[in-house]
Order: structure tokens, then C-alpha cells, then sequence
């Protein structure tokens, strides 16, 4: 299971200021794709343990998050860090393309 669930009482403690780089994944139960990607996010958590924060934010109970960081398809998966998104990947993703795109912000 991927380390965190963020929301949006705890989206800025545990993303926003953290020190240490955040994967984020934008997520709903109903959505399929997301139900294929989510064994693949609880992976990368495990392999980028100590270097990546990784979680999921549920979009339906976290509507002010999403919307705030404009997600519109689900689903997204953000990097941020130092406070601030460096990078978006939408819709079904492989985990070498997950971890190409976190490689390039994530030291290993």
C-alpha cells in the first residue's frame, strides 16, 4: 500500500511542505485505470523508499485538491517537490514510464 493518503486537511503539511520529494496519486475507486496503476504506485513506494513520499488522493472526497491543481482525467499522478508539482502523468501509466518521469526529479 503506498505510504500515505493524502487529503485535502493534510494536503499542505504532507505535500506541500515536504522535504523530501511527493508522488501524489489522483485516484477514485470507480475509475479501472486507476484500480491498475495503484498495485504499480504501492510498488514504487516500496522501491523509492527514503527518497519519495508516495500516496493517493481520493478526488471524489478531495474535490478542492484536484480542482485546485486542475485534474480533469484520473488517473493523475503529480511529483511535486519543494512545494510545487514538477511533473503530471495522465491516464494509465507502465512502471518504467512512472519511474523515468520520477528519476528525472528523484535522485536513486
Amino acid at each position: 500500500m503506498a505510504d500515505l493518503t493524502f487529503s485535502d486537511q493534510n494536503f499542505q503539511k504532507d505535500v506541500l511542505s515536504s522535504q523530501t520529494p511527493v508522488l501524489v496519486d489522483f485516484w477514485a475507486p470507480w475509475c479501472a485505470p486507476c484500480r491498475i496503476v495503484g498495485p504499480i504506485v504501492d510498488e514504487l513506494a516500496k522501491d523509492y523508499e527514503g527518497k519519495l513520499k508516495v500516496g493517493k488522493l481520493n478526488v471524489d472526497d478531495n474535490p478542492e485538491t484536484a480542482g485546485k491543481y486542475g485534474v480533469m482525467s484520473i488517473p493523475t499522478i503529480m511529483l511535486f517537490k519543494d512545494g510545487q508539482p514538477v511533473k503530471t502523468m495522465v491516464g494509465a501509466q507502465s512502471k518504467d514510464a512512472l519511474k523515468r518521469n520520477i528519476d528525472e526529479f528523484v535522485g536513486r
